[in-house]
Parts: structure tokens; sequence; C-alpha cells
């Protein structure tokens, strides 16, 4: 990704052609062209796992070499081919990389340690530029209370700002308030100061330069926004955002919220943060709003292609079919089939997806956020593996997702019965959803009917789509039907007389 970067920013910044890129950098035209006309950057559905070099365990000595060279003139440094030439020397048969590779991680390597262009803080931010930064604040959903963070983007040429709520500050919660804010605006700021976060920057290397995440490069390149990262502990560079953070919590997070689904609470915020640029700005004179056009009309355009802020983590199942996340502190659930295997997973800001070998989600969990130690469990998968070791039942999370009055049905069976209603759950489960399956088993229960049987049959009605008919509306032109006043036993004597005649005959 930092090549594709350096690509790029040729083209765009330094004003090369392909023909100057292509003898600066060796690169194929065509990869050239490729990745100067790539307008998506969301990750492929394939998660690809990076496979190791034979040159790493040899990079630590490499690097070391060259730090030295530093102390050394010019000429007396190393070059790739010495670099190829002493490692073959010194390790002769255990050093099999080729010259090529030593080649590539050399000039990686030389132009982190020799390249060093300032960069100076301008003191008046011009319109379409924009500051980022995360602030804490406390929050209620559904009844459960969270400490969680809220992204700001404040506009210093106009003040405006905009906020977004999440349970956390990872890079999924991070992309999706960027890119719902851009949405809500219809721009995207063409500089952006960050702070050095995680979820932006790997590590700060010499000369000020930025080792950043791929998702964050990815980020970057899909919205064509310019990332300035402000000095080590030096929060005034982007003062703007400082002092909005604290505006923001004062004004639209006091009380502390309360709300059923943080998903349309950031819609409404997103509309309350509109009607607050309907303010002097403390310094111009002006609206907030009107100097807000401005900034939008300097802000770089939506792009054609939506960006998926969602990640893919290649995870190992345990025995157990489970995996874990935020170093070992969040446990979540698989498939007992996918037991000891390495699974893709897909994380958005709010879920963790479990994908098949196919890329299609076979289960889904909410995210877990904080400190402490906590368990996601779906355990529906684990009904087929129940059916086998059927005494299990009660200490699964499967006996307290069922109704009373079906526990109270499998607890009279013996393991051999119980296992077969299990399993019966579990083939119903899988050809509608497992509260269908439980539904179908009460009702039967209900009509005292617990054969398998019967159960299947209640789930056939239940599953089925027979389309309920309109009632039938005669036009005008059919008469309406008369009452015909007679009287019964007329009939009875008729045909007392009809039957006695024909037994006389």
């Amino acid at each position: 990704m930092t090549e594709i970067v350096d690509l790029r920013k040729m083209y765009f910044e330094d004003g090369d052609n392909i023909s100057q890129i292509h003898k600066k950098t060796g690169i194929d035209r065509k990869t050239i062209r490729k990745f100067i006309n790539k307008k998506d950057w969301n990750d492929p559905v394939q998660v690809q796992i990076e496979r190791e070099s034979k040159l790493d365990k040899f990079k630590l000595e490499i690097s070391q070499w060259l730090e030295a060279d530093k102390e050394m003139r010019k000429k007396q440094r190393h070059t790739a081919k010495r670099v190829h030439d002493r490692l073959k020397e010194k390790y002769k048969d255990a050093f099999d990389c080729s010259y090529r590779t030593v080649a590539k991680y050399v000039a990686k390597t030389k132009k982190c340690l020799y390249e060093n262009k300032e960069s100076f803080l301008p003191l008046e931010h011009k319109p379409g530029e924009a500051q980022i930064d995360f602030g804490k604040a406390e929050f209620v959903e559904n009844g459960k209370s969270y400490y969680g963070s809220y992204l700001n983007v404040s506009f210093p040429y106009s003040n405006a700002g905009f906020l977004q709520l999440f349970k956390g500050e990872n890079f999924e919660c991070l992309a999706d308030g960027l890119v719902n804010i851009f949405k809500h605006i219809n721009g995207v700021p063409h500089r952006q100061w960050y702070d050095n976060m995680s979820t932006a920057v790997k590590k700060i290397l010499k000369g000020g330069k930025r080792d950043l995440t791929d998702s964050f490069i990815k980020l970057k390149e899909h919205y064509c926004f310019n990332a300035v990262f402000c000095n080590r502990n030096a929060g005034n560079e982007k003062g703007n955002v400082e002092n909005k953070v604290g505006y923001l919590r004062r004004n639209f997070l006091v009380p502390r919220p309360e709300f059923k689904s943080l998903v349309e609470y950031n819609k409404e915020l997103l509309q309350r943060c509109e009607l607050d640029l309907d303010r002097i700005h403390y310094r111009k004179e002006r609206l907030i709003s009107e100097l807000f056009k401005e900034d939008l009309l300097h802000c770089n355009l939506m792009p054609q292609v939506a960006f998926e802020s969602q990640t893919y983590e290649s995870v190992l199942v345990d025995s157990y079919g489970k995996f874990t996340l935020e170093k070992g502190k969040h446990s979540y659930s698989s498939m007992p089939k996918f037991a000891g295997e390495r699974i893709t997973i897909c994380k958005t800001s709010s879920e963790v997806l479990v994908l098949d070998k196919e890329m299609n989600v076979v289960v889904t969990h909410v995210r877990l956020y904080g400190k402490e130690q906590q368990e996601s469990m779906d355990w529906i998968p684990y009904l087929k593996q129940l059916s086998r070791k059927p005494a299990a039942l009660k200490y699964s999370g499967i006996y307290q997702l069922l109704p009373n009055q079906v526990t109270d049905w499998l607890d009279k069976k013996d393991n051999p019965g119980r296992g077969k209603a299990l399993k019966l759950l579990h083939d119903l489960t899988t050809k509608s959803s497992f509260p269908v399956a439980v539904d179908a088993l009460q009702t039967a229960l209900d009509y005292n009917s617990s054969d398998p049987e019967s159960i299947i049959a209640v789930h056939a009605k239940l599953t089925s789509n027979i389309r309920e008919l309109p009632p039938v509306t005669l036009p005008p032109s059919v008469p309406a039907l008369v009452a015909i006043e007679s009287d019964i036993m007329q009939y009875d004597k008729v045909f007392l007389n009809t039957g006695g005649d024909h037994v006389s005959n």
C-alpha cells in the first residue's frame, strides 16, 4: 500500500506522467495505470493472508547495517548488492534470498532513513479543511449503559461541527462516522487533520513520516483526501476540534442520552448539528451556516462507489468452536465444524460476522466493547452437536431460550428421546429459523401431539406460502338474493309418499 500511495502521489501531486513513474520505480505501466484510475478502495471479498518472506529473519540485521551507514560518508555506504553479498558470505547456503528481494527491502529502508521533508502547520485554515478527533461520553442503549466514544469532525474555517456516537474507537467506528458525515454534507474535506490515533497510524517514523494502517490508507485513497498528522503532544495544532469536542459534548450529550437504536440516534445527531449552524461565528460575525457553504465549495466530490467500512480478519477457532478478538478479551462462538480451523470474520462497528468458505454469513454477533472479559455465544449452530450429547442440554444457552412447556416436555424424556427431539429441532431450524421451529413444537404440544410427524406437519403449515385470497365482491349488475320462506315439512311428506309408492310397487 505504501508503494501505491507513492505512485499516486507522483502522478496527482508531483505531476509525473506514467512513463516518468515507470522510469523512477520500474513498475509496469499497466500496474501504474490501474492504481491511478482506481476508484473503489473497498476490501476485496476474499481475504488474502500475507505470506512470510524468506528475508524476514535477516531484516533486523540489514536495518542495523543501514542505520550505521548514516555515520559514514555517502560513498562508503552499503549498496543493495553489497548487502546481498555480505549475507551470502556470512550465512552461505542458509541464505537463499534473491538479489531482487534484498534490493527492494534496502530501497524501502533507505527511503525511510534519508528522506526528511519538513511540513509546516498553517496558522489560518482555508475552506474545505477539517479536523478529526474522538471524545468520551456515556450513553444508554436499550437500557444498557456504555462508556463510549464520539467522533468529532470540525471545520475550522466556518466553525461547523458534526459528531457520531459509538461504543469504541476502532477503525470501523472511525470509518462509519466519517462515511456518515461525508454522506450527510455531500462532500469530503480535501485536507484532514488527525492526531496519531492507532486506527490510522501504526508507527511514527524518523523525519516525521507516518507508517499508516492499510485500512486507513484505503479510506484515504477512496475519498482522495490529504491526511495531516500532528506532532506528538501537540493538541494545539488542531485546537478547533479540541474545543469542539467539549462544545458538542455539553450541548448534545448532556444529560446522558438514552435511546433504543444507536443507528437512529446518530441520524438524529446529524440533524441537530445542522440546526446548530444557524448561529454567529465567534470571530467573523457571520452565520456559521453561510461560512460552511464556502467550506462545501472547496470539498472533494463524493466518490461514485460507496466505501464499505467493515474489515476482514483471519482468526483461529479453538476446539470449542470459539475465537477471540481484542487480544483475547472478547470471545465469540462460530460453529462446531470450524473447530481447529482458520476462518474469515467480518467486523463492523456494531457486529462481528462469521463467514464460511464461500464468504456467506453463517453466524452474526453483536460486537463486544469494554476492557473486561466478555463472551458472545450463539447456541443455535450447536443444536446438532447437542443432539449427540443431550445430557449437556441444561448446561447450554439453548435451554434458556426454550419456553417452559418445551423444557418440561424435554425433561421428561430419556437421553435417546431427548437427542431425537433436539435433532428434529435442528432440522426444522435449518429449514426456517429457531423461533419458527420452537413455535411449531409448542403449537403441537398445545394440541397434545408430540410425535415427530405432527410437529413436522405444524411446521409445514407455519412456513407454507399459501396466499390468502381477498373476499369476492359482486358487481352491481348481479341482483341480490331474495329470501324464500318455505315449510320443510312439505319436503318430508313428498319424500315419504314417494318412498311408500316405491315400496308398494
